[in-house]
């Protein structure tokens, strides 16, 4: 339990530990290739400084005065609610200046916040703010947090899971999710059952009453949340549910309904990435557009009417070209249509996100220079795992490194158990013998007749085929004899990835909190190096 833990001790200062994304065998060769600048056309949308510099020339150069002041009306407004703190009020006017860009990152409006990677990517994209402000004093940097809160699934974000719960929460599904009321207040109870007892388990369950209050939208719950726990460093939250701000793409959102651009723009980088990498992260449709009502439905020509599917809702092209000049708050970007909608009203350098993220990124470059828009350099952001010391001298004990985990760990795991085995090493030798032999009868058989020729070779792959029994029921064999410590191993495994996932993608941030509050925070701050994409371990 975590409340049977120690709770006034403060995060070990034992030094960190990293793992270069290229040497983590889960890390996608897509990930490790654009890292490497192997990826042809994406060279100068790295992270580096001289293509920041590039980039801040570039989008100095297409971005407006116009859109600096409906991006600062529009951010003020919605905070009006919040008490934003000096750091946030001096990033919120520095919008207006010439001299001002943004980096960005978003997520859905998990429960909560929803996994713990949801803070180490905001912290990223604000220690990026700092490190270009202290290589660009002449410029200003903000850090965003873009809320999707026109989603409209909401079963991706109604839970969250601690150590020793699951927790969720119910609503009405179909609509935008931000837009959600909070009715459902169950899971808050059960909450504070698990952190009452932690020391700084008052905080947290404070957050999750005034978040969580009947009444509240999702897009406000999650605007609290982060403020509570970012607004010292300057964050500033923006919900792309805008009016305002969707007058301003409505040119992009005219060209999707009538020539299906992103679709046609991004064909031949989806067919060279599924040619190369067997894989295409995001299937654009030919309108990547939804029309938003009392629910969040696509939108889809069919035999020249513009129909809005599950519903009885049609639009000639007049008319709903007309509906968007008038309205175009009721046309909602999907997640390949929104990064064009995100940098055509934001200032915007990079964008920090995960590797899936990255991954549809990529996809869309032809698309921006098809609408003559600045494509941002693409930050793949860093991942962190937090272990007690405890569980670190285990794994030392076990005769693993942390690494290990990292890498094919089934693998990893028949090496172990087969380490210095003599036997395995007896039966290597023979097979080579094996081998050998059988090439001296090979090339003598060759001078004969060829059905003799082709009865060795058939009994070199009989007997061989014999070794590669033995090896496997020598691990078998080898897998019992050692049960006790094989099962100490996977259970090790479990301790760094819990439910077989990374610790980052299961647990909230709750689980950490608990114990060392804000400290927490600064830490994961401190450990972050923004110029390389890696794995931060941390003892705790």
């Amino acid at each position: 339990m975590l409340s049977e833990r120690p709770v006034n001790h403060q995060p070990t200062t034992i030094n960190k530990m990293t793992i270069d994304f290229e040497n983590i065998t889960s890390i996608p060769k897509l990930i490790k290739d654009f890292l490497g600048q192997k990826l042809d056309g994406f060279q100068n949308k790295v992270f580096d400084l001289e293509n920041f510099k590039n980039q801040i020339v570039e989008k100095q150069n297409s971005f407006s005065d116009e859109k600096r002041e409906v991006l600062y009306d529009t951010i003020f407004s919605q905070n009006q609610e919040s008490q934003l703190s000096p750091k946030q009020l001096e990033f919120l006017f520095s919008l207006k200046e010439s001299n001002t860009f943004t980096i960005t990152t978003g997520h859905q409006l998990n429960l909560f916040t929803g996994p713990v990677f949801f803070v180490y990517k905001i912290l990223q994209t604000i220690k990026t703010v700092e490190f270009l402000k202290s290589n660009f004093p002449d410029h200003n940097f903000v850090p965003i947090f873009w809320m999707a809160t026109e989603d409209h699934d909401f079963e991706e974000i109604d839970h969250f899971k601690t150590r020793e719960h699951y927790y969720e929460i119910k609503g009405n599904s179909g609509g935008d999710v931000g837009n959600i009321k909070i009715e459902d207040q169950y899971f808050i109870q059960e909450f504070e059952k698990e952190f009452k007892d932690n020391l700084y388990g008052t905080e947290l369950i404070l957050w999750v009453k005034n978040a969580y209050k009947k009444g509240n939208s999702h897009t406000q719950a999650i605007r609290y949340l982060v403020n509570q726990l970012f607004a010292d460093y300057g964050l500033l939250t923006i919900d792309g549910n805008s009016k305002e701000l969707k007058s301003q793409v409505k040119d992009i959102f005219k060209k999707e309904l009538l020539s299906n651009q992103l679709f046609e723009t991004t064909k031949s980088q989806r067919e060279f990435l599924e040619k190369e990498y067997h894989k295409v992260q995001v299937n654009p449709r030919e309108i990547n557009l939804f029309y938003l009502s009392e629910t969040r439905n696509r939108i889809e020509n069919i035999n020249d009417e513009y129909q809005i599917i599950d519903t009885d809702l049609k639009f000639t092209q007049e008319e709903i070209l007309d509906e968007l000049e008038n309205h175009p708050e009721k046309f909602s970007p999907n997640a390949v249509l929104r990064p064009a909608y995100q940098e055509s009203v934001l200032p915007n350098l990079a964008y920090v996100g995960g590797n899936a993220e990255i991954m549809y990124w990529i996809e869309l470059k032809g698309h921006f220079e098809s609408i003559n828009l600045p494509f941002p350099i693409l930050v793949p952001r860093n991942s962190m795992l937090f272990q007690e010391e405890k569980t670190f001298r285990k794994i030392e004990n076990s005769g693993l490194k942390i690494e290990n985990f990292f890498e094919n760990f089934a693998e990893v795991l028949n090496q172990k158990i087969l380490e210095n085995n003599e036997l395995k090493s007896l039966l290597a030798e023979k097979e080579i013998e094996l081998i050998n032999s059988f090439s001296q009868l090979k090339n003598k058989a060759s001078e004969t007749e060829k059905t003799f020729s082709n009865l060795v070779e058939a009994e070199e792959t009989r007997q061989l085929k014999s070794f590669r029994r033995m090896q496997k029921r020598l691990l078998k064999a080898e897998k019992i004899k050692q049960s006790e410590r094989f099962d100490q191993m996977q259970n090790l495994f479990l301790k760094v990835h819990p439910g077989g996932n990374w610790q980052e993608r299961v647990f909230n941030f709750s689980v950490f909190y608990a114990d060392f509050g804000k400290q927490w925070i600064d830490d994961c701050y401190k450990k972050m190096n923004v110029e390389k994409s890696e794995l931060i371990i941390s003892p705790i």
